[in-house]
Formats: C-alpha cells, structure tokens, sequence
C-alpha cells in the first residue's frame, strides 16, 4: 500500500513538470514576433509625452494660492496702469423712442501683475478660460450710462486670460451693451447724432488704478460691414478724462464716440411726399363750381383726416420731447395750408348765400316797379329783359331798336352776378343805347376767391418749401 501511493504521487508530479513545460513553450512562440517586430523598427519606440511630464496644477504654477489677490497689483504704492483697447463687433440698433444704442464689442484689458509670474524657458504664454478669472484680481471697469450689458455665454462664459511669464496679463471679453444716448431731434430727420460709450473703474480712484487708451486712436477698431437702416456711419474716435464724484472722488473715463447721420430717403417717401400731395389735392376744390357743395365739403374734409393721419403716425415712432422738430414744421404748416382751403370754400359757400338772398330780393323789387311803370313813348308794351352772367357785351350791342327805360341802382356791395335790363323798343340814337349798356354789371360764376385762391395758394407753398430745404439742408 505505501509503496502504491508513492507510485501515483510521482506520476502525479511527472503530469505537472510537463505541464508546465508545455506553458512555457507556448507563451515563448506567441510572444518572440513582437519581440522581433520592436527590434528591427527603430521608429517604434514610444516618445515621451512632454505636455504630461510637468505635474504641477496651474494654480501650484502660479502661486494663486501664496498670494492674495483681493488686492490690486502693487498695493500701497503707484496706481496700477490698465491699457485698454476695443474691437467693434456690431452696432445693432438704434432707438430715438428710448433715447439709446445697442453695441456687442471685444473689450480687452493690459496690466502687470508680478504675482503671476511663472518660470519658463520658451517665454511662452498660458492661455485660460473664464475659470481662473475668479481666483485672480481683474480690473473692475464698467460701462458708465449703461443700461443693460451681458457677457455672452454660447457655448461658454466668452471670456480669455492670457498670461506672459514676466506677469503681464491679457483680460478679454465679448460684451454686448445698450447704452443712452442723448440725442437732439430739433432737425429731426435732417439729423446728425453723436452718440458716446464711456469706460471706468467703479472703485478705484486714479490713485490707484490709471486706465488709459493702449494705443491712442488705434485702440479702437471697428468692422468695415457695419450698417444701419437709417444711419450712414459717419466715424469713430476715442477720447479720455477726468471724471470726478463729491464723495468718492477723481476717477479715469474712456470714451468712444461715434457720429450717425440719419438717411433722408425714408422719410422722404413716408412722410414728406405724402404730406405735399395732400396739400396739392387740397387745391383741386379752388376749381370745383363753388354749387358743388358735398364734392368740395368731402374732398376738404378727406385731405384734413388724411394730414391728422401723417402727424400721428410720425409722432408715434418719436420721443414726447419739449421743443419742434423740423418735420413738425413741415408737416402743421401742410396741416394749415390744408384747413384754410376747408375755410375758404366755406368763405365763398357764405359769400354766395349772401348775395343770391339780396339778388333775389332785388328782382323781386324790379318785378313790382316794371309792373307799375307808365308807358310814355307811345310803346304798346313795356319789355322787360333779364340777360345771364353768360351773355357778352357783343350780345347786348345786337338788341337794336331798343333803348334804356329805367335802370335799377344797385347796390355798390353787389358786383357782378347777373345783369338786370329793363329795355323798351323805341327809335332812339345808338349813342343812348351805348351809354345804357356801360351801366351793366356782368358777374361770373367763380367767384373771385376761388380765382385768388388758385394763384396765392400755390405760390405761398412753393415759397415755403423753398424757404424749408434751404434752412434745413
């Protein structure tokens, strides 16, 4: 029995010598032709990766956390001096109602901070996102007259912090701002309007922080595709100065001023146009029979709502300012040549009324005095003939054999409506005939308003147009 189970434990570990002989020849055969494909290509061999040699944190790198950077850069002693340049992006709207603009602009600081300064020997520059911002010290400049400003946040906060190696630092950001602007629309829409943005420091006094233009005028820069719909962008500039507040005291201000002026075609078309043919429209009743009183009374009424109509809808789109604007002139002037051709149709409408009740009261008086005049030529009759307006002298001078009886005196306020002969035949001279027909009053159907107004009217407007584009343009 012993000798039995020494037996099995020996075959037992001869099974286990060759299985692990067996392993270890396998392993050798799928391993040696990697082995032999690393030797014989040199350009296989793995490179050190240099962006991953340097374990150190950008905040290690530094020093954020040695210093305290709630503080301005050299505390306690010279102001701290801050380039700053701006790019234009767009200028996006202007608004005369609220008095204001919209701007979206790169906005870039400059400034030393040697608490930043790190060791390298390519004397190349970190570039970081809006992250570290919070941890260091940034200038805090704001836009002065603002009211309303954001950073824009698609697809992230577009904000970049550039550091150099000798601690300078590059702050940008991509802000759009809306900013008043005091305009004067006295010349409204022959205008021009500069507008300003202005730059500063909230809390530190130019005593501690001198913000200034980098590189003079050439710190701004603008894109040459900027447009608006009524503006025609003149030019900007930058400017600098003190500002100072009672109780905080002097502080450095940036300016950027552009100048806009308004394009004239628009309103043109919208309102001055408009306004001018409703006025001429206003003229067509002057030739209009003065009888024809709804054709005249409707087309003065149309043209007076239609001019109500222009000024409302021009005031509308305008600020409620205190002082006349030029289209205001322009258009209650055309607003006032428009109600007086209303006034006067209502002139003549009144004179005419007058003088046929008195013209009628008169040929009733000569009816009854023909009617009891006595016959003392020996004339079988009497005739009593009453000629139109219409009839001509050389229609009167035809009725030969006839001579003057008696003519009624009118009166001197009664010029010219109709003629009114009272004629007897009789064999008198020419001569007596002539003399009768000298006392006619002829009088024709348009009165002499209308005939005034045809002329007066359109003179006065073409004068004042005049008179407007040569003070305004």
């Amino acid at each position: 029995m012993p000798g039995y189970a020494r037996f099995l434990l020996l075959l037992l570990c001869l099974i286990l010598v060759g299985e692990c002989r067996k392993h270890k020849s396998r392993k050798k055969r799928w391993s040696a032709p990697a082995e032999t494909h690393k030797l014989g290509n040199p350009l296989s061999k793995k490179v050190a990766d240099g962006t991953k040699t340097r374990k150190v944190k950008t905040t290690h790198l530094l020093r954020i956390d040695e210093h305290d950077f709630t503080m301005r850069p050299a505390f306690a002693g010279p102001a701290v001096p801050v380039g700053v340049d701006v790019q234009v992006e767009s200028l996006d709207s202007i608004s005369e109602v609220d008095m204001d603009f919209t701007m979206t602009l790169y906005l870039r600081h400059y400034w030393k901070d040697e608490r930043l300064a790190f060791p390298s020997t390519t004397n190349k520059s970190m570039t970081f996102d809006g992250r570290l911002v919070k941890k260091i010290w940034v200038p805090d400049v704001f836009f002065v007259h603002s009211k309303r400003s954001f950073i824009h946040d698609t697809t992230t906060d577009n904000i970049m912090l550039r550091v150099f190696p000798d601690g300078h630092v590059l702050y940008s950001l991509r802000v759009t701002v809306t900013a008043a602007c005091n305009m004067d629309f006295s010349r409204f829409p022959l205008d021009s309007q500069t507008c300003t943005l202005e730059l500063e420091s909230y809390a530190y006094t130019d005593e501690d922080l001198m913000l200034y233009w980098k590189s003079g005028d050439e710190s701004l820069s603008t894109d040459d595709r900027i447009s608006l719909s009524q503006f025609l962008i003149q030019k900007f500039h930058t400017t600098s100065r003190l500002a100072f507040y009672s109780s905080t005291g002097w502080y450095n201000r940036l300016y950027i001023n552009f100048t806009l002026r308004r394009h004239i075609f628009f309103f043109l078309l919208q309102t001055y146009f408009p306004a001018t043919l409703m006025v001429m429209l206003s003229w067509v009743s002057f030739w209009i029979d003065r009888r024809a009183v709804p054709a005249r009374v409707s087309l003065g009424i149309t043209t007076v709502l239609t001019m109500s109509t222009i000024i409302t809808g021009v005031n509308a789109s305008m600020p409620r300012v205190s002082y006349i604007k030029a289209v205001d002139i322009y258009l209650w002037v055309s607003f006032v040549f428009v109600f007086l051709s209303v006034l006067e149709y209502a002139a003549v409408n009144y004179l005419t009324t007058v003088r046929d009740g008195k013209e009628r009261k008169l040929r009733e008086k000569v009816r009854e005095q023909s009617q009891t005049l006595p016959c003392t030529c020996g004339m079988s009759h009497a005739r009593t003939m009453m000629l139109d307006g219409t009839y001509s002298e050389a229609d009167a001078n035809s009725l030969a054999g006839y001579t003057r009886a008696s003519m009624m005196a009118e009166d001197a306020s009664e010029k010219q409506e109709r003629m009114v002969v009272h004629l007897s035949l009789d064999n008198e001279s020419t001569g007596t005939k002539k003399k009768g027909i000298r006392g006619f009053r002829i009088i024709q159907n348009t009165h002499a308003i209308d005939t005034y107004s045809r002329m007066i009217f359109p003179g006065a407007y073409i004068l004042f147009n005049l008179i407007y584009w040569c003070v305004y343009c």
